[in-house]
């Protein structure tokens, strides 16, 4: 079976606020370490009135300082977002803490929409196009400084930060096989191209000084409680927050109601029925089916697996099913 990680976006309960986001992320993580989970990545959204993670780095110090041997890192770094030598040193900075336990995951979507785009740039000129040459530019700080080098990420320079590619389309799996790099496909909210891509990505690639083979994730929402009837009764503050992000009304996390999809109309079912093609919702005989086909249709090296749930213990308790699922 392949390995499994963590994917928390810090969710900001209603009726909550990022502090207690936050003291419920470190809390997870350290079950997440004691469990046996690989890694625990955060995202980086903005303008999200749901999603506490913004200051990414930020949150990943604070998890890192509270763990000793699980992998911490970014699902990802919005790179149109930011200066390539900034996440250098950001990352190296957190390196250089840390030791070699840090992750640096890369997307090249802006995390958020355009108005907020352009607060957090002053200005659009950095596009997704360019985001092939900006991921040279950082691996370039991380190497060794070169004699004369004019600009050198300090810290940054020579610390071994693995990267990663991020993606949900054919884009990235691309660029990851051209560079050798692991890839990391979001299949638990966009999973159409999510076969497709890992073939693309398996036939492509290119051995690097990072990679001998392709090393590929897969992401997977997992909702697991004793019964299935219960976990699909605690998914439904999931997919009330998918349904209103997709109207343009983001918030915090909302508590779990009965009949939630019994009054959507068809567009929104289909909207729910699409974006979480990828999920497992149930007991642990069937997490634990789930999961084994999952990782049987992917071929994965490795499933990092999110679920949000608005109590805080039964989101722990379904991350210890998941973990003894996968034996």
């Amino acid at each position: 079976m392949p390995a499994l990680s963590v994917l928390d976006l810090s969710p900001i309960l209603e009726g909550g606020d990022a502090a207690q986001s936050f003291r419920n992320s470190l809390d997870l993580a350290r079950h997440a370490e004691r469990l046996g989970y690989r890694r625990y990545w955060v995202a980086e959204h903005h303008n999200l009135g749901g999603v506490a993670s913004a200051a990414t780095a930020v949150l990943i110090g604070h998890i890192a300082q509270g763990t000793s041997t699980i992998r911490v890192g970014a699902g990802g770094i919005m790179l149109p977002n930011h200066a390539p030598l900034m996440v250098a040193e950001a990352f190296g900075t957190l390196a250089t803490i840390h030791g070699p336990r840090i992750d640096l995951g890369l997307g090249r979507a802006p995390g958020t929409d355009q108005v907020t785009a352009r607060a957090l740039r002053r200005n659009l000129d950095s596009r997704p196009e360019d985001f092939p040459s900006d991921v040279v530019e950082l691996l370039h700080y991380f190497k060794p400084a070169a004699p004369g080098q004019a600009v050198k990420a300090v810290p940054g320079a020579g610390l071994d930060v693995p990267v990663w590619i991020l993606g949900s389309s054919l884009f990235g799996a691309q660029l990851a096989a051209m560079l050798g790099l692991p890839y990391a496909f979001a299949s638990h909210f966009a999973p159409a191209e999510l076969d497709t891509a890992l073939r693309v990505y398996r036939q492509q690639f290119q051995p690097s000084q990072y990679l001998d083979a392709p090393y590929a994730m897969a992401g997977l929402a997992v909702i697991a409680a004793p019964t299935d009837e219960e976990a699909r009764f605690l998914a439904t503050s999931q997919k009330q927050s998918f349904v209103n992000l997709r109207r343009g009304d983001p918030g915090p996390l909302p508590p779990p109601i009965e009949g939630f999809e019994e009054n959507l109309d068809p567009a929104a079912r289909a909207m729910l029925a699409s974006a979480l093609a990828c999920a497992v919702v149930g007991s642990p005989d069937t997490v634990r089916a789930g999961l084994a086909a999952f990782a049987e249709r992917t071929q994965a090296d490795e499933l990092i697996i999110t679920g949000s749930i608005f109590d805080h213990e039964k989101r722990v308790r379904s991350f210890e099913i998941a973990a003894a699922a996968m034996g």
